[in-house]
């Protein structure tokens, strides 16, 4: 199994390489060069599997010869194992045709757990056999800093640094990112938005000097190996649902496009999914994208649904690529005139492509509170707003098909905008009840580029 960068310039590489490397050297993400399929008795076997025997058969053709079978299965197997809920991913029913997938059970209470400690494992077990350590960087909207942070703790051969937008994330995201006390792990509060946080991440990528000195990797959605763990719960919730013999169609709330693009792969590798609905919040790039053919970023403005106020979403360039034909060079003059103008035009077959698979919906600050009481009134269930977006634009959308909408956090990771919606305040799991009562740990830092790099060459571990 080989990946290829999106732009076509860089060498393609194992799923070891492409992992520790992240984002490719001519700008690029990584993409499997061929995506395995599989056949519908292979998908009907799924049915009454753990959670952790359906991640290795499902994962095992993308990840070659880079590890052994009885390796992946005892990562897998360490990785899930601190959820709080045995299913993993359970499924709860919403109305007719409409289902809720669970994605909250994991530490830190969002779906980026999935990924996060399954890729802690697998970096862990790479570096160790060849004796490296590397320096993790990652910006975060809220939720993957802390899944990241809790899935790095501690381990030897890795120092981690998460930015985050100062003021824009809720005071749970922020504390499971400050109050964890080891030190290879470091919250450094940037002064901007997401978007910032993200555009420093590529600078101190492409600055190849600084990237070589400090073994610079990458666990944001740019890393090939987050998006694969997230297509697992693609399968195991389409096939509870009768699949592969009826369709199964999923909203998925979405700002960087990188959960959703895991759905698409479940589509290409056989899995049958009708449709995947995009749900965006009042930062609707993805939605006017799809709608318009005009990629246009508009400025970032701050919601209840934080994850979501991205104006720029990386993994949106997957989906290019291969509504391109897989032209790395289409790809990166798209990815050049965004860089130089802000924006640009999706070619009309491109266009077609993409929406022969997506289809989208908005979900205003108004809606998202209504959301939540409704779910609230009617169902006894507090969602997220994240979820609440997600399940308003789901509904524009149920048919004679089933509705998979993604639950993407528990709801006390917002427990200020859930009250206000609902009137009650979520609590937290018992095991992280003395969140607010942990000392916190954090760095606030300017939004320039060498300020950080010096950061980071300080602080890291030799």
């Amino acid at each position: 199994m080989r990946y290829v960068s999106t732009r076509g310039q860089a060498p393609a590489l194992t799923f070891e390489e492409a992992m520790l490397t992240g984002l490719a050297h001519d700008g690029g993400l990584y993409v499997p060069a061929e995506v395995p399929v599989m056949g519908a008795a292979e998908i009907s076997a799924l049915a009454g599997l753990s959670y952790e025997e359906a991640a290795f058969r499902v994962m095992r053709p993308f990840i070659g010869e880079s590890l052994a079978d009885e390796t992946l299965q005892r990562l897998v197997a360490r990785a899930y194992r601190g959820f709080g809920h045995a299913a993993r991913a359970p499924l709860v029913q919403l109305g007719a045709n409409h289902f809720l997938l669970e994605l909250f059970h994991g530490p830190t209470l969002a779906f980026k757990d999935f990924a996060m400690q399954l890729i802690g494992q697998l970096f862990q077990e790479t570096l160790a056999r060849r004796g490296q350590r590397v320096t993790i960087v990652g910006a975060t909207s809220g939720d993957t800093g802390s899944a990241a942070i809790e899935a790095f703790r501690g381990l030897p051969n890795v120092d981690v640094f998460i930015l985050f937008p100062e003021g824009r994330i809720s005071e749970v995201q922020r504390r499971q990112m400050t109050t964890p006390t080891e030190d290879n792990v470091h919250a450094l509060a940037l002064a901007g938005d997401f978007d910032d946080c993200q555009a420093r991440l590529k600078d101190m990528f492409n600055d190849h000097a600084f990237r070589d000195e400090v073994a610079l990797a990458g666990v944001n959605s740019i890393n090939w190996a987050r998006v694969l763990a997230q297509v697992v719960y693609y399968f195991t919730a389409a096939v509870a649902l009768g699949a592969p013999q009826r369709a199964v169609n999923f909203t998925v709330p979405t700002g960087n496009f990188g959960d959703i693009y895991a759905g698409s792969i479940a589509r290409r590798m056989g899995l049958p999914i009708g449709r995947l609905v995009i749900a965006t919040n009042l930062n609707d790039i993805l939605h006017r994208a799809l709608e318009s053919g005009v990629y246009e970023t508009r400025g970032v403005t701050p919601s209840i649904s934080p994850s979501m106020d991205i104006q720029v979403s990386s993994n949106f360039e997957r989906a290019l690529f291969d509504a391109y034909g897989r032209d790395g060079a289409a790809v990166g003059q798209l990815m050049d005139e965004l860089r130089d103008t802000g924006r640009f035009t999706i070619s009309q077959g491109a266009l077609e492509t993409l929406r022969e698979i997506f289809a989208s919906g908005r979900a205003s600050e108004e809606e998202t509170r209504a959301e939540i009481a409704r779910s609230f009134r009617e169902t006894g269930r507090i969602l997220c707003p994240h979820s609440a977006v997600g399940v308003k634009v789901a509904r524009a959308h149920l048919g004679a098909t089933p509705m998979v909408t993604l639950a993407t956090a528990h709801p006390a990771k917002f427990p200020d905008a859930a009250e206000a919606a609902c009137g009650t305040r979520p609590a937290l799991p018992p095991r992280m009840a003395d969140l607010f009562a942990r000392p916190e740990r954090l760095t606030r830092v300017a939004n320039d580029l060498g300020a950080l790099q010096a950061l980071i060459r300080e602080r890291r571990r030799r």
